[in-house]
């Protein structure tokens, strides 16, 4: 459908994406209705579909939108060295990444169940993607005798799990600065690894 001249769909979409973004972690895909997040943003239910085909289309929006844009804050954050080196600003990076987007990775894990077979399969092959670099790092440190682990991919979304882990309970102003959180944690990875 074609905007009209004159339209706000560029103050109105962003509203849209971060009503549902709020309502979607508060209260659970399922719960929220679309009228809920027309409500949110001062529209009438039905202007939400000049912006977005339906729920469903909205909640892989969102997650696409933080799977592209984890991806490609990683891309622009390559460090090369050994894979101990490697490991460490992966570990950072993570930590960083996802400690400002806490509705996101929220939404992000536990809405999949949410998905569309269709949209899911997208959204696993971008996982996916983030997933195999940190698995290549261990593989290069179990190749140079760095790390010692039984399987690299069961590795590999264990220590994704446990760093991410770290948006349920990781408040600013709290005990921990991010500094902090990201040293202990690249050290709770590292020894995790064995070597």
């Amino acid at each position: 459908m074609a905007r009209t001249q004159g339209s706000h769909s560029g103050i109105t979409g962003p509203k849209i994406r971060a009503a549902a973004l709020r309502l979607f972690a508060e209260c659970g895909y399922a719960a929220v209705s679309m009228r809920q997040i027309a409500s949110e943003v001062g529209v009438q239910a039905g202007a939400l579909y000049n912006y977005t085909p339906d729920k469903q289309a909205l909640l892989f929006s969102l997650m696409k939108g933080h799977m592209d844009d984890l991806l490609g804050a990683r891309a622009e954050r390559q460090v090369e060295g050994s894979p101990e080196a490697q490991l460490r600003d992966f570990v950072d990076f993570h930590i960083r990444f996802h400690l400002q987007r806490p509705d996101e990775v929220f939404i992000a894990y536990m809405e999949l169940r949410n998905l569309s077979p269709e949209n899911f399969e997208k959204i696993e092959k971008l996982r996916r993607a983030y997933e195999d670099e940190l698995e290549a790092i261990i593989q290069a440190g179990v190749r140079a005798g760095a790390f010692v682990v039984p399987d690299a991919k069961i590795a590999t979304l264990a220590v994704i799990a446990m760093l991410t882990g770290v948006t349920t309970w990781y408040r600013p102003g709290g005990r921990l600065s991010e500094d902090e959180v990201s040293e202990i944690y690249c050290q709770m990875v590292r020894k995790s690894l064995g070597g």
